[in-house]
């Protein structure tokens, strides 16, 4: 776990290297109740304008975010953790799926002690979530 005093303005999280499959989208969908078949069905996602299959934006987000969980050592220390979505992530139907890497960084100490951590997650070198941050409360 890592300790506040121990954390500075522009330190840089262990980047995060998250692949995404077809799989991982049937269980999302299971679990969240979201069966839109852009996140299943090729024919609708090309049918309505998409590259393909796309994952769920929060399953994007979530993943996204463990960068931050790992890095702070409790998921708890997560106080907040926003994000607007940017660009889909096409899931190709195959056994190697989507590669998402995530980013991030230390950016500011708040009044209250929190740190702000921006993270950026791309596929194929383009930002996919626009403004992600977290705000983390660390261990004195």
């Amino acid at each position: 776990m890592i300790r506040a005093a121990d954390v500075s303005v522009g330190d840089e999280l262990p980047p995060l290297t998250i692949r995404i499959t077809r799989a991982d989208l049937v269980r999302y969908a299971g679990a969240s109740g979201d069966f839109n078949p852009i996140h299943w069905s090729e024919r609708f996602a090309t049918g309505v304008g998409l590259p393909g299959v796309i994952a769920h934006g929060m399953l994007t987000m979530g993943l996204a975010g463990r960068i931050v969980t790992e890095w702070a050592g409790d998921p708890g220390a997560v106080v907040e953790y926003g994000v607007r979505f940017g660009r889909p992530v096409p899931v190709p139907d195959d056994d190697e799926g989507a590669l998402v890497e995530v980013t991030g960084k230390v950016t500011k100490v708040l009044e209250d002690g929190t740190f702000k951590v921006n993270v950026t997650a791309a596929f194929e070198g383009k930002s996919v979530l626009g403004g992600a941050s977290a705000r983390v409360r660390l261990a004195r």
